[in-house]
């Protein structure tokens, strides 16, 4: 079933589940994905931007390729605003905070893909965060990415020696990843005029 949390002629906004890819992977096993749902509605839909399979919450599709491009310049120039919401391990002390550290892929390691902190040679890579609420061995944060790299919040709550609750790479392994894309803010590609866009968080 498809949650489809916005649609007009310029674009789609869905909310993906966990454990589900945004689109297609290599091998049988990774053809059911939320484009391919997307397509059985909206013929024309096309990517605009992906969210890890862990991770779910909000997803963009554009429908029609001007749309596309004109919603793929925003993410490329960060002027998308993005709110994630995440429960990260053990108790986060300061109530908001930064995290400024260049980042890469890990060609050691390849399946599961896995990103690591490289000061030298990793890309640019902001994370801003904000206490929500703290529990006796968790803190519920909001989670603000300037960039868009993958696995960007993941690596970076980790190497604050936060991990967030459920990460099977860079945490524990649970039930689920206690991530989620929670709102979007935009100018919408037909009018111009800003748009929030927002599925709130299932835990």
């Amino acid at each position: 079933m498809l949650d489809i949390l916005h649609s007009d002629e310029f674009l789609v906004a869905v909310n993906k589940p966990t454990g589900l890819l945004t689109v297609p992977g290599r091998g049988a096993d990774k053809q059911d994905c939320l484009y391919l749902r997307v397509l059985e509605r909206f013929p024309d839909a096309l990517v605009v931007h992906r969210l890890d399979m862990d991770t779910s919450g909000l997803v963009l599709f554009a429908c029609s390729p001007e749309t596309q491009r004109n919603l793929g310049l925003q993410f490329e120039h960060r002027q998308v605003a993005k709110t994630y919401i995440a429960i990260v391990e053990g108790v986060v002390e300061a109530d908001c905070g930064t995290v400024d550290f260049p980042m890469r892929k890990d060609m050691e390691q390849r399946l599961p893909p896995k990103h690591l902190i490289d000061c030298v040679r990793g890309k640019k890579a902001v994370t801003e965060w904000k206490v929500l609420e703290r529990g006796m061995a968790t803190t519920r944060l909001a989670l603000f990415p300037q960039t868009g790299r993958s696995h960007q919040l993941r690596l970076h709550m980790q190497s604050i020696g936060h991990p967030i609750v459920g990460d099977p790479i860079y945490g524990t392994p649970a039930a689920r990843l206690m991530l989620h894309a929670q709102t979007l803010e935009l100018s919408h590609p037909g009018s111009g005029d800003p748009i929030k866009l927002e599925c709130p968080a299932p835990f």
